[in-house]
């Protein structure tokens, strides 16, 4: 009997989808988890560790994202500027800023750690209010971040 060989995929091989999701009411780490996952491609059958099989996602409406508890107030982010000590703000001063770093923080910090997850970073785009100018890639809308089980296979197998 002839044995199975295992699939790879190859860099050009997968045609690249765009999926478009409304970030209203969103909690943020659900909201993040699903979009990595999309990302690094392994809500497709053909995921390979060292390719970039993953999808587009554009998210709009980023400033209306929520934090469950008291995080707004809590979570401090903290960066270093180059000089001695550490720039810190909370999360409520970076939503009144920059909205959209708090979510492109939150999907970073859940891709690998290597080149791979630059490149995979690339194909995520994250717009303030509800336009955006993709609109040519034909996206699909999407609903991410719900809390359910299977949450995530039911959404994309539709």
């Amino acid at each position: 009997m002839a044995q199975q060989k295992t699939y790879v995929a190859k860099p050009g091989e997968l045609e690249k989808k765009w999926y478009v999701v409304d970030a209203t009411d969103k909690v943020v780490g659900r909201l993040a988890s699903d979009i990595a996952m999309i990302l690094m491609g392994k809500h497709r059958p053909t995921y390979t560790p060292h390719v970039d099989t993953g999808d587009f996602v554009i998210v709009t409406n980023v400033e209306k994202i929520v934090f469950t508890g008291q995080k707004w107030s809590k979570k401090i982010y903290t960066w270093y500027t180059g000089y001695p000590g550490l720039r810190s703000e909370t999360a409520a001063e970076r939503r009144e800023k920059h909205p959209e770093k708090i979510l492109i923080d939150a999907v970073r910090r859940m891709l690998p750690k290597n080149r791979l997850a630059r490149q995979m970073l690339k194909k995520l785009k994250v717009y303030v209010g509800p336009d955006h100018p993709h609109q040519a890639q034909q996206p699909e809308p999407i609903e991410l971040g719900i809390k359910e089980k299977g949450r995530f296979r039911k959404k994309l197998a539709t």
